[in-house]
């Protein structure tokens, strides 16, 4: 697929909560287990993950 007609979206076919790991796993063409796992990290680690995962929740439309 061509870069620059992908876009963003929430995914309807990889989603536990709100679609928004499997449509950035869908985007970048990876297992959604890692970006999960990756957010999983940034929440523990970082702090602001939840309040990304919230924040994608709301900004990137469903796919």
């Amino acid at each position: 697929m061509n870069m620059k007609n992908k876009r963003l979206y929430k995914s309807s076919v990889n989603c536990m909560l709100c679609g928004v790991c499997g449509g950035i796993a869908e985007y970048f063409d990876i297992d959604p287990t890692l970006v999960r796992l990756a957010w999983i990290l940034l929440t523990f680690f970082g702090g602001s993950g939840i309040l990304a995962y919230i924040i994608a929740a709301i900004v990137i439309p469903r796919g």
